[in-house]
């Protein structure tokens, strides 16, 4: 009798996920941080960022965060996770106890956000090309996926599925793009943020407050500032050099250190939440953050089948007129 070839007995190698109510989280997450997340009841100054993965999270919590802080940026890795902390990573209690003026930061759907009419919430959007592009990178870079040396066709299929972390990219962008025009929603894009960076900052500002906005039209020098310390060659720089130091962090520092979230603390300790691979001597959380990195990688098999899904789940919306030019 025969026996099946090895290959055909293989599934593929695929990221860990958790799943929790039909919703894929990373499996290094710990589910009661993440349902505390959802359960959050928010306040009336709350802002909220809010993307999918890979569309402009980190640069976004960084513009903002450069606002608040009138151009200054953050110091520590461990400044950044708790001045605009990940809800579904940290916990609610990163929520209730962070420090007003802050931002919240978000991975999830409108359906499952916390809302509140009082609160506001920023949501950037990306052409699902690039997305997916970065969104590899960043599973198959980080062992805490346990997707090492993971294939770019595997994690295709599962994106175009919708079967990776944070469910499907079309609805998400989708059921947020549907709000655009609530008062208390600024839909932007990465591409928009990309081509005219000044003049989004100075929107962003706005919509936080508008005392925000005359404060930089006013200090032309703290505009600038708040431009460069959330650039991505900044943020290469230093946000990846903060965070190889937050994973070299000796253990009884992180037990005793009453700043760091208890969700976060928990990944810490239980060694899943690494950022970077053994052999590798510094972190690529922020990589190149450039528009039209897909073409260096889509098959045009690939292409074409994102680009049917593209016009099918977008159809009828402004959407597909956003992209345009950026998904040829």
């Amino acid at each position: 009798m025969s026996t099946p070839s090895k290959e055909k007995s293989q599934k593929p190698k695929i990221p860990w996920y958790e799943v929790v109510d039909g919703f894929k989280i990373p499996g290094m997450f710990s589910v009661e941080a993440y349902k505390s997340a959802l359960a959050y009841k928010p306040r009336p100054d709350d802002l909220f960022i809010v993307t999918y993965p890979k569309c402009g999270t980190t640069w976004m919590q960084n513009i903002v965060a450069c606002i608040f802080r009138e151009g200054k940026p953050f110091t520590s890795a461990l400044q950044f996770f708790t001045e605009t902390p990940f809800l579904e990573m940290t916990g609610a209690k990163a929520a209730e106890v962070l420090k007003r003026p802050g931002a919240l930061k978000l991975h999830l759907p409108f359906r499952l956000t916390p809302q509140s009419p009082e609160a506001k919430y920023i949501y950037v959007a990306r052409n699902p090309k690039d997305c997916f592009v970065s969104f590899y990178y960043h599973t198959e870079g980080m062992p805490g996926y346990r997707f090492e040396d993971g294939s770019l066709d595997v994690f295709f299929e599962l994106f175009i599925r919708g079967e990776v972390e944070f469910g499907d990219y079309f609805e998400t962008t989708l059921s947020w793009w549907e709000h655009r025009n609530d008062p208390n929603v600024l839909f932007v894009t990465y591409e928009q943020l990309k081509k005219d960076t000044k003049s989004y900052v100075l929107k962003i500002a706005e919509f936080i407050d508008p005392k925000y906005r005359e404060k930089l039209e006013k200090d032309e020098k703290m505009l600038q500032d708040v431009i460069h310390h959330s650039s991505f060659a900044f943020m290469k720089e230093h946000l990846n050099r903060n965070l190889l130091e937050l994973m070299k962090m000796p253990r009884e520092m992180v037990e005793q250190n009453p700043d760091i979230p208890q969700g976060m603390r928990t990944m810490l300790l239980s060694g899943n939440f690494q950022m970077m691979k053994k052999d590798a001597k510094e972190v690529n959380f922020v990589r190149k953050g450039i528009v039209g990195d897909w073409k260096n990688h889509l098959s045009p098999e690939q292409n074409a089948r994102l680009e049917k899904r593209f016009k099918e789940k977008f159809a009828g919306t402004g959407l597909l007129e956003l992209w345009k030019d950026d998904m040829l």
